[in-house]
């Protein structure tokens, strides 16, 4: 069996959309008799992001240029949404957050044996899965979460979600199930004749 690993942000809405087509993918390979492990691995967007956050309308509008810019890209990002299942309701959020807790929790469940999937309200999904709050408010988490996002920059990686498979890049971004398992259908061919 080989494994997935899936280098996301937490606050990506292309992540989430990436994960519902892999899902379908790995769904389409199993078909073939193909199965996979799957890991996730932190990427911070905004690694420069407060801790606390900032205002989101004010930091999209300076990100994208503008306000009707940033709502633009959102209409979009919510249609691609709505074709993979998802709702996006972007006017509801009023912050843009820094992502370290979500992914130290996710790393701090993974570590337990816990999958916590779909990431949305940190702090009370990690305690449901059995990861203590206060192991959130402490460090635990913060070195490693910090240097696997630095090494996914040293390798090159600018954008989420980026699918590698034992360890080989094989593509960036959300695309469709059908595509995402032919790629990852090939990988599987060559990885396996390189080990015979």
């Amino acid at each position: 069996m080989m494994h997935i690993e899936v280098i996301s942000d937490v606050i990506c809405p292309w992540c989430f959309i990436g994960k519902r087509h892999l899902e379908a993918a790995l769904a389409l390979l199993a078909e073939d008799g193909l199965k996979f492990t799957v890991s996730w691995r932190p990427y911070q967007l905004n690694p420069d992001m407060p801790l606390d956050g900032v205002e989101r309308a004010a930091y999209r509008a300076a990100k994208f240029g503008s306000a009707a810019r940033a709502k633009e890209l959102d209409v979009g990002v919510a249609q691609a949404g709505q074709a993979a299942g998802l709702e996006f309701h972007f006017d509801r959020m009023q912050r843009t957050p820094n992502t370290m807790l979500a992914h130290r929790a996710i790393r701090l469940a993974g570590e337990a044996g816990l999958d916590i999937g779909a990431f949305p309200v940190v702090a009370s999904l990690a305690a449901e899965v059995g990861v203590a709050p206060d192991r959130l408010a402490g460090d635990a988490g913060w070195t490693e979460v910090v240097a696997e996002d630095a090494a996914a920059r040293r390798a090159g990686l600018n954008g989420v979600p980026s699918f590698l498979m034992q360890g080989y890049l094989l593509f960036s971004g959300a695309m469709p199930a059908e595509a995402m398992a032919e790629h990852f259908r090939k990988a599987h061919a060559v990885l396996s004749s390189r080990a015979a």
